[in-house]
């Protein structure tokens, strides 16, 4: 047992990830810990880790994943296992390593996350990453969740900041670079906020802060969606023939079975709303 954990952690202090750690943060200052319970921070993981041997090789396969595709050490790789803040009441596992054939979707995500995240609001945490099925459920998760296919982080800034300036900052490179990494921009309670990389869309802002950012208008969203397009003025009077024909075909036009889903909330956040 002091050798596997003197392996452990000599793994652990020579990822690049572990020296990323709380660099930039601001000291004494921990919002994650509004999210993280005993059992699902550092020395929790430690001891998940060391009740499977198993799980030694499983965390190296990872690893090395990541790093095939150039998204290793961006947030420690131990917190990218957090399930979900209600792992305890779900009788669930505080950690748990996706499917393989889930991997590839976390990766466009970090590469947001270190390419437009980080550089944006410094240093951050991921609180819950993937959850099966079964979990996402007792945690409210909504059914088609990109936490359950591992495309989803949500994550917490470490660098001090006010919730209008996090959305603020998040919004404006969502804005700009989201339609191209497909990313999906959600805020909870306190600073706690969700990235995933499954569709362009944004939900839960505040909407003083919401009145400032890009809007989100996507042909799905146009009220009019399912009518008949515009018919082009013509120059002279149609015909009966034509006239019936046309309406003929506007009868035929399927009407849409439910509204299109708003990508952009402009109600005020509720922090127990359904998690992505």
């Amino acid at each position: 047992m002091i050798r596997l954990l003197a392996m452990f952690l000599s793994l652990v202090i020579a990822t690049p990830a572990f020296a990323q750690g709380l660099q930039g943060a601001t000291p004494h200052w921990d919002p994650a810990s509004e999210y993280i319970t005993a059992g699902q921070d550092e020395l929790g993981y430690r001891s998940w880790y060391m009740a499977r041997p198993a799980r030694s090789m499983q965390v190296k396969m990872f690893n090395e994943y990541l790093s095939t595709y150039e998204v290793a050490g961006i947030v420690p790789t131990w917190q990218l296992f957090r399930t979900a803040t209600a792992w305890q009441r779900c009788a669930g596992q505080p950690f748990e390593i996706p499917p393989t054939s889930e991997w590839p979707n976390i990766v466009q995500t970090l590469r947001y996350v270190r390419d437009y995240v980080i550089p944006a609001v410094g240093p951050v945490e991921p609180v819950s990453g993937y959850r099966n099925p079964a979990l996402n459920v007792c945690a409210g998760g909504a059914p088609g969740s990109a936490h359950k296919h591992y495309s989803a982080i949500d994550l917490v800034p470490l660098r001090l900041t006010t919730r209008e300036q996090l959305m603020q900052t998040l919004c404006s490179a969502h804005g700009r670079r989201g339609p191209a990494y497909g990313v999906g921009l959600g805020f909870y309670a306190f600073l706690r906020f969700h990235v995933d990389t499954t569709k362009y869309r944004r939900w839960n802002m505040d909407p003083a802060v919401a009145s400032h950012c890009p809007p989100i208008v996507r042909p799905p969203d146009i009220a009019s969606i399912g009518q008949p397009l515009p018919q082009p003025q013509s120059t002279t009077a149609p015909t009966p023939e034509v006239t019936a024909l046309e309406a003929a075909k506007a009868e035929q036009v399927p009407a849409p079975t439910e509204p299109a889903p708003a990508d952009q909330s402009t109600s005020p956040p509720d922090p127990l709303a359904p998690q992505q």
